[in-house]
């Protein structure tokens, strides 16, 4: 039985592997005027493998209805946020789980393009799978490649508290670096509840044990990460002030 199983299994298995394999090349090739294959930071070797950087994890992480229990129940209704402020075109910075993309491509009108950008080729190849007709490359969010003032809005979708202090700034900088005067940078992330918050303990000790730079992102507020000429237009929190919708004008 376990030979019959094989028999047929590996041909599908060799199929699907072959696949991906030609959605790397297909982000790869489509990279090659930019900065070809950069590597990959040594905070995002050294802390998030488990998460982002590998096939097993990207196979793993990216079921709907785990993303939504992560946000505990706030998947929808963060990335409706989010949504309600996108316009033209759209810079989304980092590769995300769930259906963020495609509803982003979806929601443009058809003369504008969603353009997506992540640092992990594997992150890339799962989102051509998902997503086949959305512009990708495979770049670093703190050295973007793009010229000043190429897009209308930029998004960073629960990117920044994964990354250290200086890769942060960097990448805020960037974000209003390629959007254009009069554009939105919009951020959907974490904000620091109140202490009587039944989950503030909860993340904390989840932040400790897996997110290193979560916890002095919750401490650092988003306005001392910007330029003179930046502001804040809108800012709303949710689920009790554990997650925060900002959004930056150039």
């Amino acid at each position: 039985m376990d030979l019959v199983a094989l028999f047929f299994c590996a041909p599908i298995y060799c199929f699907r592997s072959m696949a991906f394999q030609a959605y790397l090349f297909r982000v790869t090739a489509m990279n090659q005027a930019f900065d070809p294959k950069p590597p990959l930071p040594d905070y995002l070797t050294d802390y998030y493998q488990w998460a982002y950087t590998t096939s097993r994890a990207v196979k793993f992480w990216d079921r709907p209805w785990l993303v939504n229990l992560i946000l505990w129940g706030n998947y929808r209704r963060l990335s409706n946020a989010a949504l309600q402020h996108i316009e033209g075109n759209c810079l989304q910075i980092a590769a995300v789980y769930g259906d963020l993309s495609k509803r982003i491509s979806e929601k443009l009108a058809p003369n504008h393009s969603l353009t997506v950008v992540d640092i992990a080729p594997v992150q890339l190849a799962n989102l051509a799978r998902k997503c086949p007709h959305i512009n990708l490359h495979c770049q670093n969010s703190s050295r973007l490649q793009f010229a000043d003032d190429s897009f209308d809005t930029s998004l960073l979708f629960f990117l920044l508290h994964e990354q250290p202090a200086d890769v942060r700034q960097k990448t805020i900088s960037e974000a209003l670096r390629v959007t254009h005067p009069g554009g939105k940078v919009i951020i959907v992330d974490y904000h620091k509840p109140k202490w009587w918050h039944p989950l503030r303990w909860v993340m904390a000790g989840a932040f400790k044990w897996l997110e290193p730079f979560a916890g002095e992102f919750w401490d650092r507020p988003l306005a001392r990460h910007l330029t003179n000429n930046a502001k804040i237009k809108v800012q709303e929190t949710f689920f009790s002030e554990l997650y925060e919708l900002t959004i930056i004008e150039n």
